[in-house]
């Protein structure tokens, strides 16, 4: 069995920075009182995701579990890599909520519950499902043909990225634009608000789930996974 404690570590680092500079994004608004544009917080997201992705990809780069349920549910990932992946990520984002506990003023903390998402009020449940299931389809689509397609252009992460940020354009006002469990649950954890929380688990999932398995049964017929899948 391959040693796990690279992608382990890999997968905690990346998930931290993304928390982090995400939330980070988001709380700078409440601390100068003013709105953060949104195409700053999908910029920030966009980009920290791409980077981080590259820097990772060697030995993982999933740093969602959406992505990690994607590779694993098409046998590219065991089982037992894809649960410490899975613990990996969740840990990391929950070091990342307690850190943007402990550095900002606590009412930024409070206000922005530490850049968790919500859903907007006119949104139901059932569409905010829907909306979080496609936009991390396309996110996940999109690793599987530049990351794990071996034949794929190889461009880093930022292919990947820029989906976080498109996806964020798209929907972050009416869910807030998870597109990744993780994201949403180490600060949900730390602010101990966890309203509607499952939705950023169950559409992400089925999302990446379906999107992983279409493209290796359309588009990949039984090639190997690529070094990072």
């Amino acid at each position: 069995m391959p040693d796990l404690k690279r992608p382990v570590v890999a997968e905690f680092i990346g998930t931290f920075a993304l928390v982090f500079i995400g939330g980070a994004t988001i709380m700078n608004g409440y601390v100068a009182k003013a709105a953060v544009p949104l195409i700053d917080v999908a910029i920030a997201h966009g980009l920290i995701f791409a980077l981080l992705i590259t820097a990772t990809m060697r030995v993982s780069g999933h740093l969602n579990p959406a992505v990690t349920i994607g590779v694993a549910v098409t046998r590219r990932l065991s089982a037992p890599h894809a649960v410490a992946y899975v613990v990996a990520q969740c840990a990391g984002a929950v070091a990342a909520a307690l850190a943007l506990k402990a550095i900002f003023p606590a009412d930024a903390a409070t206000a922005s519950r530490l850049g968790a998402q919500w859903v907007a009020g006119n949104v139901s449940t059932t569409a905010a499902i829907a909306l979080e299931g496609i936009a991390t389809f396309f996110l996940v689509f999109v690793f599987f043909g530049t990351v794990v397609d071996p034949r794929g252009p190889k461009v880093g992460g930022f292919a990947t990225g820029l989906t976080v940020t498109a996806g964020i354009l798209a929907i972050g006002p009416l869910t807030g634009a998870s597109m990744n469990p993780a994201r949403s649950f180490g600060p949900a954890l730390v602010s101990g608000y966890f309203e509607g929380h499952l939705i950023y688990w169950i559409g992400p999932l089925l999302g990446g789930a379906l999107a992983g398995l279409l493209y290796d049964r359309v588009f990949l017929h039984g090639e190997p996974a690529s070094r990072g899948a």
